[in-house]
């Protein structure tokens, strides 16, 4: 769970790093400006959506650093030896082909039966974005 005080000053380093106002951030994420006030005055809770943007859009800023503020973020690391992340950024898958066959599972791992994805036209709807959460409190984002 994000802790929304310490997201909001996590936010504020950003906005200090970057030397911007809280209305030209949102316009560069491309969020609404009051979504900006709510996150940094503790009303609102920040979307997975919202992170996302921040991370595509600011590359230097690491998705773990800015979730929990473990990692680093450009203006802590200047003096310090940098901490590896548990998952580069360059890891973070970007885009998929949701009509490509799924990766092949390694041998020592259970082999489970899966189905394919349903036909999303018989039902009148076409997947956007798919979510992946991982028990060590990671996730995966992949838009079609």
């Amino acid at each position: 769970m994000v802790n929304t005080e310490k997201f909001a000053k996590r936010l504020h380093k950003i906005l200090d790093f970057y030397d911007l106002s809280a209305a030209s951030f949102a316009d560069k994420i491309e969020v609404g400006r009051s979504s900006i006030s709510h996150i940094l005055s503790g009303r609102n809770k920040p979307s997975l959506d919202f992170v996302m943007k921040v991370v595509k859009t600011f590359p230097e800023v690491e998705l773990y650093w800015l979730l929990n503020g473990k990692g680093n973020f450009p203006e802590e690391s200047k003096n310090q030896e940098p901490v590896p992340s548990p998952r580069p950024a360059q890891e973070i898958p970007a885009q998929r082909n949701f009509q490509s066959p799924p990766p092949q599972l390694p041998q020592e791992k259970k082999e489970t039966t899966s189905a394919p994805f349903p036909q999303t036209q018989s039902l009148g709807k076409n997947i956007r974005k798919i979510v992946i959460f991982y028990e060590d409190g990671t996730f995966d984002a992949f838009e079609n």
